[in-house]
């Protein structure tokens, strides 16, 4: 874990950002009295494991912190238990304490829109949110949690509500730091099919705007009330992914997202990750009781993370998609483009370049757009069904997050104008003038590998602490729902 968190820590320009939450958060219960950072207690139902956890789930947050780097949290309070509110609350007073202002947000709820179709809270609408929101919001003021600046996040709905109709009952009257919607482009929750196994639909850049707004009425009112809005869960296809969702198509898919959401103002994304086995994972342990052994295995939308790890700078950036070969409404076109301004928009900075044919395309800059020369990273696979045979800059992800191979920069000529080339399927992360004011704008060191510990106990270490420890790793991969937020625009 340490490996692959790190691996996107030092590539960022600004922390790197973890949701904890989803069904599996909403659904489980915090117990104060708990020596142990979890416990399953129902597990029958596939798509929401329901725990108790308790302070050293918090601690863990704060020690993989420690190895990492700095980080932010987005920790998700469960909407889905009235009577557990209370709890909540003592929970987020223990995050704070514990990790204070690494915590970005609250995260009130998940999907409360699907809890009446669901049968978790039968007949529940926006009417009963909004109310219990209103006393959530005071009991987390009441203990000191938050105070007079907003800090909580929602309505984190998917499907069952439109947006506009929450902000319009209510929650646009409340102190909000966040916005938060998530969706998925298809879902297999009730089996494959032609739109959940059709790879097709994920290399085509014009299906990649209607996916983003789909709720548009929504999204200008967020916009007109000036709070920011975060893709708070996104990935392939949900409910488990389906047998597209590890193959290279999704690497390149999921670098269009990430762009085009920044280009559309969105202020974060976060790409969701599940217990071991789903296919659209970003890495996968061996086997859910074996954590602490070698072969964990790295799934493809990991490299897609890798490449946006690298897409930002310091200063804050502005991304504005280029519409190469009218792409953004030219179905039949291969190619997307998009320019990266650093210094908040002042400057020209990056370019990203995807190919999501077979054939190599060739990209010209034009003259006068860098004094000396370009420095072209490429993300790339044999083709897009490819699942293991990826590789950014030229490095292999093989096991446990390890970084193998030389990284393998192309420096092009490019004073008097130059051409790119990029393999298909393949992308292309460029830096004009690669070097500024003595900072590189792309990462230069080849891996940020920790120590991995051998086998299942440490020296001097007793067995209940070794038990301890094996959850350490075991939780934050497989049991609740980890998110890993890897584009911070401003």
């Amino acid at each position: 874990m340490q490996n692959y968190m790190g691996n996107l820590a030092a590539r960022m320009s600004k922390p790197l950002r973890i949701r904890l939450g989803g069904n599996g958060m909403d659904a489980s219960r915090y117990v104060p009295s708990l020596k142990v950072p979890i416990e399953i207690t129902d597990d029958s139902n596939f798509q929401t494991i329901r725990t108790n956890f308790g302070p050293r789930l918090v601690d863990i947050l704060d020690g993989m912190m420690q190895k990492v780097g700095k980080m932010q949290f987005y920790l998700a309070l469960s909407t889905l238990f009235p009577d557990g509110f209370d709890d909540m609350v003592k929970f987020a007073a223990y995050a704070k304490e514990k990790l204070g202002d690494s915590v970005d947000a609250w995260m009130l709820g998940n999907e409360p829109d699907l809890y009446s179709s669901h049968g978790k809270r039968p007949g529940y609408g926006i009417e009963d949110y909004i109310p219990e929101i209103e006393t959530y919001i005071s009991k987390l003021k009441d203990a000191n949690v938050i105070g007079d600046e907003p800090m909580v996040a929602g309505p984190t709905t998917c499907c069952g509500w439109d947006v506009n109709d929450v902000l319009n009952a209510g929650l646009d009257k409340l102190p909000y730091k966040y916005y938060t919607i998530q969706q998925y482009p298809h879902n297999i929750c009730k089996g494959p099919n032609n739109q959940n196994t059709n790879i097709s639909h994920y290399l085509d850049h014009t299906k990649v705007d209607p996916y983003l707004t789909g709720q548009k009425v929504a999204i200008k009112h967020i916009e007109e009330l000036g709070v920011p809005l975060i893709l708070s869960e996104f990935n392939s296809v949900s409910c488990g992914g389906s047998n597209i969702s590890n193959t290279f198509a999704m690497s390149l898919w999921v670098a269009d997202v990430g762009l085009k959401a920044a280009s559309m103002n969105f202020t974060a994304i976060f790409i969701h990750t599940r217990e071991q086995g789903i296919t659209y994972n970003l890495f996968d342990p061996p086997a859910p009781d074996r954590s602490l052994e070698p072969e964990w295995s790295t799934g493809s939308p990991y490299y897609g993370a890798l490449f946006l790890s690298e897409v930002t700078s310091e200063g804050g950036n502005m991304i504005i998609d280029l519409n190469l070969n009218n792409s953004e409404t030219n179905s039949h076109s291969k190619v997307a483009g998009y320019a990266i301004y650093d210094d908040a928009g002042a400057k020209r900075g990056k370019l990203a370049l995807l190919n999501f044919g077979a054939e190599e395309q060739v990209f010209s800059i034009p003259p006068g757009t860098v004094e000396d020369s370009v420095t072209v990273r490429l993300l790339l696979a044999p083709d897009v069904y490819e699942r293991r045979n990826i590789s950014w800059a030229g490095q292999t992800i093989k096991e446990n997050g390890i970084l193998e191979g030389e990284r393998v920069d192309v420096e092009v000529k490019c004073s008097e104008g130059c051409k790119v080339r990029v393999p298909g399927p393949g992308a292309a992360l460029i830096a004009l003038d690669d070097v500024e004011e003595g900072r590189a704008k792309l990462f230069k060191g080849d891996s940020t590998v920790q120590a991995l510990t051998a086998g299942y106990f440490e020296e001097g270490e007793d067995e209940e602490s070794a038990a301890v420890r094996r959850m350490v790793v075991s939780l934050t991969a497989m049991v609740l729902t980890g998110l890993v937020g890897l584009i911070h625009w401003w």
